[in-house]
């Protein structure tokens, strides 16, 4: 299996190098010359270290690319990505243009887009020339080059998707709604049995992005940052939604929970009949886990949930930068992606497009379980587009002075 993978350093497929002043230099050189140079070099990885199977995974990742390519991957755990983008800038600030403390950052959103305005990153292009490049399904996934509307430009490698999924106890009966709207009209219908997180818990944040997308008259107003009349006038139906459901939910909103783990647990609780989370496998793995009936399964809304891409990149001043390109090509071999998206070990839906794998490949796709409440990929309709950044933040601020409360 992974054919792929055995004959990595016989590929031709050209890449541009890493020059010593740390820019991508004009010259091209193959793979084999740099995986020579990343032989011996240590890729301090800063990545979010919240998730025990998440590290588990590194792990095993930074593992498998030492064995077979003489690259150390060190985990540098954060609790928040801004604080590797903080450092970045610090180091340019203080003159440091090579030699950087930082090889590789977990990444997407508001922080990919601060550090490509500031001229933190790699130049353009690295990503669409790594060897395994060629199986990712960008044409397919938006997400993919476009990463919450700032474009990627081949300064980012995907990593792994994410998609909002609702959730609810079948065992309890009843039909499903399959829009905010019909959301809005069953919460009224089933008075105190839907809530949501309180933002801006990211859960809470993104089902408010999601109510926003569908009931904005004109979506494409959402891809740049707004002025405050704008602002005021595209939330306007949002927030008139939200007024009218608000009295018919959970504790009639006097009260929110403060996190997807306290949505699911309201759930299992029967206090409430649908939660929700950004990832598919999110139910499968708390059946498995015991925190959820077998009876629990997953929908989506057939005109699309939001969804994003989440990536790795390379600073501009990295200091393993071959080591860092041969860490970012292995995240997205078939290999890589099909342990990551087994709900056993985390349950993260692949970036890779499976018409582009070798049926030997594409069949272990197929055979995987992913779990008994788990969507497979084409069962989890459209994806929506994140809106531009600023949308969060004012979003976030406008729930709260209309709706905060203490917890």
């Amino acid at each position: 299996m992974f054919t792929a993978l055995k004959s990595l350093a016989t590929l031709t497929v050209l890449i541009a190098a890493f020059a010593s002043n740390s820019v991508l230099a004009s010259d091209r050189i193959s793979w084999s010359a740099v995986l020579e140079k990343a032989r011996g070099q240590t890729v301090y990885f800063n990545a979010w270290g919240g998730a025990q199977n998440i590290n588990d995974y590194i792990a095993w990742a930074g593992e498998t690319v030492e064995r077979r390519h003489g690259v150390k991957v060190v985990h540098v755990k954060l609790e928040d990505t801004a604080n590797a983008v903080s450092k970045v800038v610090a180091e340019k600030a203080a003159g440091i243009e090579a030699g950087g403390s930082i090889d590789l950052i977990w990444i997407n959103g508001e922080n990919f887009a601060s550090m490509k305005h500031q001229g933190l990153l790699q130049p353009a292009g690295w990503a669409q020339q790594l060897p395994n490049w060629r199986y990712v399904d960008w044409r397919n996934k938006p997400t993919i080059t476009m990463d919450f509307t700032t474009p990627t430009d081949g300064q980012e490698s995907p990593w792994g998707m994410a998609k909002m999924v609702f959730f609810h106890d079948t065992a309890r009966g009843g039909d499903m709604p399959d829009s905010f709207l019909e959301l809005v009209a069953w919460a009224k219908a089933n008075p105190g049995r839907f809530t949501y997180p309180a933002p801006p818990d990211f859960i809470g944040s993104s089902f408010l992005k999601q109510a926003l997308l569908e009931m904005a008259e004109h979506p494409s107003a959402l891809s740049s940052a707004p002025t405050d009349e704008e602002f005021e006038r595209v939330v306007a139906p949002l927030f008139a939604a939200l007024d009218g459901m608000h009295p018919h939910l959970w504790r009639s909103a006097r009260t929110f929970p403060k996190n997807k783990e306290a949505l699911r647990q309201l759930l299992a609780d029967n206090e409430i009949d649908i939660a929700f989370a950004f990832s598919p496998a999110e139910a499968s793995n708390a059946i498995a886990n015991g925190e959820l009936p077998d009876t629990v399964r997953s929908f989506t809304f057939s005109a699309g949930t939001l969804g994003n891409t989440h990536f790795v990149t390379i600073p501009f001043n990295a200091t393993a930068r071959e080591g860092a390109l041969v860490f970012a090509n292995f995240l997205i071999s078939p290999e890589a992606q099909l342990r990551k998206q087994d709900p056993a070990v985390w349950g993260d839906p692949t970036v890779l497009d499976m018409a582009a794998l070798s049926g030997q490949d594409r069949q272990a796709f197929a055979e995987l379980d992913l779990g008994i409440a788990t969507l497979r990929p084409e069962e989890l309709g459209p994806t929506l587009n994140e809106p531009h950044a600023s949308w969060m933040t004012r979003l976030e601020g406008e729930w709260m002075r209309r709706y905060g409360v203490a917890n």
